[in-house]
């Protein structure tokens, strides 16, 4: 039988001459770090003195043991990030030059010193350059020549730390006979039969033994025979459990196990979990243009989705349970799919384990991220590989419903000036139309793959028509007010979102003793985006009074614009399905202590946005928007069952005075959106009136005028507190009442966001975490909207 011996302990990292203890799996900045050589780069403005480190050479070194008396021994490395040379006592054993591949070496019967020399991703990044010629693209650094986390190199949300090392496990493996080299699980299902077809390579010291395999599921067995080098063993598994997203079903999975043979020895074994489901990608033109909807077990999807990146920029801090951690809050939310951005990783196991339980579908980028990337060698050969390794790695996860070529990269040669500066090099096309969909195709025939994102689906449109395939939407963003969200309704929108800040308690880590202020060195150091301040103060300022001077109203004030904004994206989106098939929020999460998209920031706390994306992505959704009839109500239903009810309109001023009140008896289909126009008497008149929807537990407001223009109420509300929660009842209308729970407590947080209150309503925060609890520290992280001064 294999055996399997770890090989994380005993390693040293090579500095100025003398040893460092080092941690694998891990990076060169992890263990400076943990030995004191540098400081945190997360805080102040250390990431800046800490640049040098991506520009040197480094060595890790471990003594190899004794023999195991098997026929033969292989090192393997899951992960070396990047360009390596791996030597054993002096002897060769490989070069390396791919982050995103595994890479084994036979050292039967050999012993000694192992070092691994990782060069500087510079150096290597530019040989390839000088080798291939230049390639543009969106940022100064060189990602596009090194086969690398691509964020390492820095992002308009992170940082730039250029990390070496073996970032994923090592182990030595001994064997005889023979070893599973790849398998290649193909699983289907049709009406309730599931079908798991295994490929299966194996390795071999001995051509002449006789190899059989068998695999069990579902109490099932099945053999096959070996013959060569590969075999293929078919099982039926009748009456399966379909697995499906969450919000539409259970998900079971099934254990899979299989196990190679020389008569009845066991050789080796491989083990994963599956599940039964079926997923198409419904790509056909309709009046409204090209469709792009996600169909799982026949059931048409609308994607309640958010784009995730490295949850950290040092990707080996990363656990299981951290996945879990995170993956678990955007459940929470709401949210069924997680698209893995393509400037990031194929990430480990663990990540889509909690998927597959969680019922998140999982839409994959391929590595290749806003740059155009040279296909000769020796970029093309590593592409081929990763791409081939990591399809087949990931290929036994249900989650796993779509991959995607690349990020941006077709859309950037159209309109970034790339065209014309490449004059007829290679930039990547030939991989996102042509090789990828090859392997895909050839390997993992049971899933859709898609060009890019955004792709319209071909050459004779824009790449980034909003009428056809996926759309990014970021002119608003750069350039506009949020309500431009509802001037046109794209088939599927994979990248849009909203700037603000981490918490309170986030930025007081990340920046020790420095006076906080919009534009303070700190603040504006952890403000990667192009102009991200003159943004954020631009958007604002379509509907707030800036506050200048007042670190804390701007602070809470940018986050109150970030929930309005994805909301104002997601509601008029949502209300316009099946024509718009899905939203997906850039971004859930950050990798370090920035000011971003995320909907949860750099220390794991929940934004504002987080809150506001639990009401948006619910099965149901009321929404009160414009239309070219008028104002209407949309009630957007995406359960199982018929949503019937009575619906309660109000039109009032802001000053808490009933004008006009009618029912509504609504009723909306399974997976349907029903709209309905708001009567002319109910219709708010100018700045000082808004409309409420309220009905089954749900609100829906409409206030016609920005806030600036409201002569709002100075805000008045009594407080009163209880062991695990803080209460507001309100005696004027109080609009975006929010508790910044970690003003209370660095370890508090609290069970709700932003929420408006009428005259006479009241509100109960839940609260854990909080201490000391008391009337006037609750009362001071309480914030809402106060009238314009």
């Amino acid at each position: 039988m294999l055996e399997v011996t770890a090989f994380g302990e005993g390693w040293t990292l090579e500095h100025e001459g003398g040893r460092l203890p080092a941690v694998v799996p891990g990076c060169v900045h992890t263990d400076l770090l943990a030995a004191g050589v540098i400081p945190d780069p997360f805080l102040g403005r250390n990431e800046t003195g800490t640049a040098w480190v991506g520009r040197r050479e480094w060595t890790y070194t471990a003594e190899l043991g004794a023999a195991s008396g098997h026929e033969r021994t292989d090192l393997v490395f899951e992960g070396l990030d990047t360009a390596a040379e791996i030597t054993l006592d002096g002897q060769l054993l490989g070069r390396t030059r791919n982050m995103h591949r595994s890479y084994r070496f036979d050292v039967t019967g050999l012993r000694g010193r192992l070092a691994v020399r990782f060069a500087s991703a510079y150096t290597e990044a530019a040989a390839v350059r000088d080798r291939l010629g230049e390639r543009p693209a969106a940022y100064a650094e060189p990602y596009q020549y090194i086969r690398k986390m691509a964020c390492s190199f820095g992002w308009d949300w992170g940082p730039t730390l250029v990390t070496a090392g073996i970032w994923r496990p090592v182990r030595l493996e001994h064997w005889s006979t023979a070893r599973l080299g790849r398998v290649r699980p193909v699983v289907t299902v049709d009406q309730a039969l599931g079908v798991v077809e295994l490929h299966v390579d194996v390795e071999r010291t001995r051509s002449e033994a006789d190899l059989h395999v068998e695999v069990r599921v579902g109490g099932r067995v099945a053999r096959a025979t070996v013959e060569g080098t590969s075999g293929t063993v078919r099982l039926e598994v009748p009456d399966v459990r379909l697995w499906w997203p969450r919000g539409y079903g259970g998900q079971p999975l099934y254990d899979v196990e299989l196990t190679l043979l020389h008569g009845d020895e066991v050789l080796d074994s491989w083990r994963r979990r599956i599940g039964f489901r079926t997923v198409q990608l419904d790509r056909r033109p309709d009046r409204h243009g090209t469709g792009f909807t996600l169909v799982v077990n026949g059931e048409r999807l609308f994607a309640r989705g958010v784009n995730w990146i490295p949850d950290d920029v040092f990707p080996s801090r990363v656990t299981g349970d951290r996945y879990r951690r995170r993956l678990g809050r955007a459940a929470d939310a709401g949210v069924d799919l997680v698209r893995v951005w393509g400037g990031g990783v194929y990430e480990s196991e663990d990540f889509y384990d909690a998927c597959d339980e969680l019922g998140l579908l999982v839409w994959q980028d391929f590595p290749f991220a806003c740059a155009a990337y040279p296909e000769e060698q020796p970029l093309r050969g590593e592409v081929e590989a990763e791409a081939r390794e990591n399809v087949v790695r990931l290929m036994p996860h249900p989650s796993l419903v779509l991959w995607n070529g690349n990020n941006e990269n077709l859309w950037g040669f159209r309109d970034w000036g790339w065209e014309e500066r490449l004059a007829g090099e290679s930039w990547g096309e030939g991989y996102y139309l042509g090789l990828l969909p090859r392997v895909v195709a050839e390997l993992d025939p049971t899933r859709p793959y898609t060009a890019g994102s955004p792709w319209s689906g071909s050459w004779e449109r824009h790449p980034n028509d909003p009428a056809h395939g996926t759309h990014h939407s970021w002119e608003v963003w750069n350039r506009a007010d949020y309500a431009e969200y509802r001037s046109e309704v794209p088939r599927f929108v994979a990248e849009f979102g909203w700037q603000a800040p981490p918490a309170y308690a986030t930025l007081r880590r990340a920046l020790p003793g420095e006076e906080l202020a919009a534009d303070s060195p700190g603040m504006l150091h952890h403000q990667k985006a192009d102009d991200g301040n003159g943004k954020l103060r631009r958007g604002l300022e379509h509907h707030f009074a800036f506050p200048e001077g007042d670190f804390d109203r701007w602070h809470y004030l940018t986050q109150v614009n970030q929930a309005r904004a994805v909301a104002a994206g997601i509601e008029y989106w949502r209300a316009h399905w099946p024509v718009c098939a899905g939203t997906v929020v850039w971004q859930l999460n950050d990798c370090w202590p920035v000011t971003s998209w995320a909907a949860i920031d750099g220390d794991g706390r929940e934004k504002p946005l987080w809150h506001e994306l639990r009401r948006l992505y619910a099965d149901r959704l009321l929404t009160l928007q414009v239309r070219e009839q008028g104002l209407v109500l949309a009630a957007v239903n995406q359960g199982a069952r018929a949503w019937r009810g009575d619906l309660t309109l109000r039109r009032m001023t802001v000053d808490g005075v009933l004008v006009e009140d009618a029912g509504v008896a609504l009723e909306a289909g399974a997976r349907a959106v029903t709209v309905v126009g708001v009567p002319a008497e109910l219709r708010p008149d100018g700045p000082k009136e808004f409309l409420v929807a309220d009905g089954g537990g749900l609100r829906a407001l409409y206030f016609p005028a920005p806030d600036r223009e409201i002569r709002y109420p100075e805000p008045e509300f009594e407080v009163t507190v209880a062991p695990g929660a803080v209460t507001v009842t309100a005696r004027t209308l109080v609009r975006d009442l929010l508790l910044q729970a970690d003003r209370l407590d660095p370890a508090a947080r609290a069970d709700r966001g932003l929420v408006t209150l009428l005259p006479g309503e009241r509100v109960t925060i839940g609260v854990t975490g909080w201490k000391t609890p008391g009337v006037a520290a609750a009362r001071a992280a309480l914030y809402c909207v106060e009238p314009s001064r």
